[in-house]
């Protein structure tokens, strides 16, 4: 998705999950800490711009969220996780189920079924991958490699952020650095 499709979205999911609540402009508003005006733009789905980072993450805290899942789950996930319901089974996890061979990884999605919905298909695939013989869940724990790569996703999430030229130039930089040193260090 697009940033500039972010924003109406995101807000009509937030809008959903604040109905859901039971809470109203001002409820919100002051449960968020955020600016009156600023809620009823987004739950009304009146939004001029992209929602800020900072606005996201006061409306994901607010709703007992992070700001990794409110932005990529989608919300009839949300909504049973909210009814203390296991969410609806996506493509991705029906995939990672089907073809996990790992014992640890098959009980690591047992016990954490939420984050695993989570999961992308590109991250599934990846996960599937690292459970062949010389993958990297040979020499990390299933726990510290999923953790990595929700990480990894924050971070990537974070990145699509960033939309000056010099920034992106020094990010690209540092990554290259970090990309070297990751390699030396795995030889």
């Amino acid at each position: 998705m697009s940033a500039a499709q972010e924003g109406p979205e995101l807000a009509r999911k937030i809008a959903r999950l604040v109905e859901e609540k039971g809470w109203n402009q001002e409820d919100f508003a002051r449960i968020a800490r955020l600016n009156r005006h600023t809620v009823r733009h987004i739950l009304r789905g009146q939004l001029k711009r992209q929602l800020r980072n900072a606005t996201i993450s006061q409306c994901a805290e607010a709703l007992g969220l992070t700001v990794s899942e409110l932005r990529d789950l989608p919300l009839e996930c949300l909504l049973a996780r909210m009814h203390g319901q296991l969410p609806p089974t996506s493509e991705a996890l029906r995939l990672l189920r089907e073809r996990t061979t790992l014992p640890e990884l098959i009980q690591w999605i047992d016990e954490h079924p939420q984050r695993a919905a989570a999961f992308t298909l590109a991250e599934v695939e990846e996960l599937l991958l690292a459970q062949e013989p010389g993958g990297y869940l040979e020499r990390l724990d299933v726990d510290t490699a999923i953790t990595l790569l929700e990480q990894r996703r924050r971070i990537v999430q974070a990145l699509r952020q960033i939309t000056d030229p010099e920034c992106l130039e020094a990010v690209e930089r540092l990554v290259e650095v970090l990309a070297k040193r990751s390699r030396e260090s795995l030889a």
